[in-house]
């Protein structure tokens, strides 16, 4: 990238598994010098050890660290050694940002706590990622957040388990608000030349990318339920659709005219006037039935049939692509990071996905 806004900035990472790293990949992708310091005693960064069956047992790298930490000088030390320390002081005193996620106690323990650090350095932002709060010892993992903060409550089968998701999306989303509160402190910085403390919870972000799901109940106290892929309030949409083929196709349906191409390029008019579905408010109180008469028409369709028929028509469609699908996809290739570390050859999507012209 030729675009690099941040490459006078030093940053400190002190944070570990996903939302601070990322966090510190961000900010590296676009420039940024930035020093990841892992805990020499439990042979560095916990993500190390992630490995699926796949990889090599006898290297400390894995996919999973590989992917938030692009573009870093990692050095392993022991923040108890007092001669260690110092020399993080040094560093510390030097650098524009320092990025951490510590347990309850543990920044002061260290003597790596905000009041002590901006003494050292009071041009310092000093970024911290917690898990319920600065407050609260609960250990964070992001299943937990999850679980905690009504994600899967409602995700998962109707008549299954909750579920959460298969990406650690609260610390993605985390990291996305720490990074918009780094930025944001930067330019204060710029004015007022003092430095600032940046936090940020794991909890805080969760609840607050609930978005429709929160007005729904702090509006009218309805409470999700388990739908699986389909939508609350939109119908058919979200829903999953097997072809002749075996394969699978998502209807994202959004308004009537939508609906009646749907229901011609199917060769079912005749429900565009049933009472059941002359609305989309209707459609979502008789969903099941809906659903049943769409199933039964693109069974007798093969996926890239009916994919590419819906698209000609402009009807919002989408097929369930694997992750081999997704990256042999020629939109997906600017995408990927790669880089040689530590003997392995890592790669990774990118963070940065914005473009900026001038």
């Amino acid at each position: 990238m030729s675009f690099l806004p941040f490459k006078h900035l030093h940053i400190i990472e002190l944070s570990s598994v996903l939302a601070g790293p990322l966090t510190g990949t961000f900010f590296a992708e676009l420039g940024a010098k930035v020093i990841k310091i892992e805990n020499r005693k439990t042979q560095g960064d916990v993500t190390r050890s992630w490995k699926s069956a796949s990889e090599d047992s006898s290297s400390n790298y894995s996919a999973y660290y590989a992917a938030a930490n692009y573009g870093k000088k990692s050095l392993m030390a022991d923040l108890s050694d007092p001669v260690e320390i110092a020399q993080l002081y040094e560093s510390i005193a030097q650098s524009d940002i320092l990025l951490v996620n510590f347990k309850k106690g543990d920044a002061e323990k260290f003597g790596l706590d905000y009041a002590r650090l901006k003494k050292i350095n009071p041009r310092l932002i000093y970024a911290e990622i917690t898990g319920f709060g600065a407050d609260d010892p609960r250990t964070a993992y992001d299943a937990i957040l999850q679980a905690e903060t009504g994600y899967m409550s409602m995700n998962g089968q109707a008549d299954g388990p909750s579920t959460k998701m298969p990406v650690a999306l609260i610390d993605v989303l985390a990291a996305h608000q720490l990074k918009e509160g780094i930025l944001v402190a930067l330019l204060q910085r710029a004015v007022s030349a003092k430095g600032a403390r940046v936090s940020v919870s794991l909890y805080d972000a969760a609840v607050a990318s609930l978005a429709n799901q929160a007005s729904a109940y702090l509006m009218h106290q309805d409470i999700p339920k388990k739908m699986g892929s389909a939508h609350p309030t939109i119908a058919p949409y979200g829903d999953v659709f097997k072809t002749k083929d075996g394969l699978e196709l998502l209807f994202a349906i959004g308004n009537e005219a939508h609906f009646k191409v749907l229901c011609d390029i199917l060769e079912i008019p005749e429900i565009i006037t049933d009472s059941r579905f002359e609305s989309n408010q209707q459609r979502v109180l008789h969903r099941t039935a809906l659903i049943e008469i769409i199933q039964d028409k693109v069974k007798d369709w093969k996926r890239e049939a009916l994919y590419f028929a819906l698209l000609h028509e402009q009807i919002p469609v989408g097929c369930i692509r694997d992750m081999k699908e997704v990256f042999e996809n020629d939109k997906s290739e600017s995408l990927i990071l790669s880089e040689s570390k530590e003997g392995v050859l890592s790669k990774r999507v990118k963070t940065v996905i914005f473009q900026i012209e001038s």
